[in-house]
């Protein structure tokens, strides 16, 4: 067992050989490293495996197994990168608005992270799904911010923040947050819940999300989507088992299980279309 992240192969994981000091710079470019490399995905909780926390499990998973993982998979790894690196680093929570109304209350579902830095603080998130921030934000409300990708912008809401994407001119909610710190304990209850619960999205239907350079890849069961940014989507619905794992290999780049599970799963989901 390890006892602390092993900073050299999660560095090779990601593709990154540059600066290790904790600046704005290595901060950014770790980040969208990671958000291009390791992909958003729920195989695990779909085949009714656990999905575990704990920094030996995520980087076998993540980095050693070339799997990727949700919210809770994805920042906490990253967490423990950045606090290796030096940067001074909170886990926060947030209450998910994408696809509800603004006045919805939903339970605290989402982990992100705050980094303060050179007298500033930004918001860091490499695990939001198909619009996940690729850059850090800084933690000011009423400013458009650019990222590598769409702009974002963080609005106050009494004690709180909403977090918004501009795409393709309309602004969009993601989700609201507070500056109360959490840790894991506190994720591992929602956790568990996202990943076992029945009515649980992550237990009924298989999502994947990476962004690339100019674009965002997204998969929901067998429905593909390539957004190009500030240009059109292209859609196409994926007709079998081989063609399911053929672009979750080549274009999420994950490396899938070996299991006669995972082929049962992938078949099914192509059979459910709507």
């Amino acid at each position: 067992m390890t006892t602390g992240i092993n900073l050299k192969a999660y560095l090779e994981r990601i593709g990154y050989a540059g600066n290790r000091a904790p600046t704005l710079a290595t901060l950014a470019a770790l980040h969208v490293r990671h958000t291009e490399t390791i992909a958003f995905e729920n195989l695990n909780p779909l085949l009714g495996w656990p999905v575990r926390l704990d920094l030996e499990s995520l980087q076998q998973k993540m980095v050693r197994d070339g799997r990727g993982g949700y919210c809770f998979e994805h920042n906490t790894l990253f967490k423990h990168v950045l606090d290796a690196l030096g940067f001074q680093v909170t886990g926060l929570a947030a209450r998910v608005l994408w696809g509800a109304a603004e006045s919805t209350v939903t339970a605290r579902t989402h982990m992100l992270l705050r980094v303060d830095l050179g007298g500033l603080s930004y918001i860091v998130d490499v695990g939001f799904g198909g619009v996940t921030l690729t850059g850090p934000l800084r933690l000011e409300p009423d400013v458009e911010q650019t990222t590598p990708h769409e702009p974002f912008r963080l609005l106050k809401a009494d004690d709180e923040f909403i977090e918004q994407v501009n795409i393709r001119g309309d602004w969009v909610s993601l989700y609201r947050f507070s500056l109360q710190e959490h840790l894991l304990p506190d994720y591992e209850v929602t956790n568990w819940y996202l990943s076992n619960h029945p009515d649980s999205r992550f237990v009924t239907g298989l999502l994947a999300a990476r962004p690339g350079p100019d674009r965002r890849y997204a998969l929901l069961n067998n429905h593909f989507a390539v957004h190009h940014l500030n240009d059109h989507t292209e859609r196409r619905l994926l007709a079998n088992a081989d063609e399911m794992r053929e672009t979750l290999e080549r274009t999420f780049h994950v490396t899938l299980p070996d299991t006669p599970d995972l082929d049962e799963l992938l078949t099914r989901l192509t059979t459910q279309t709507e």
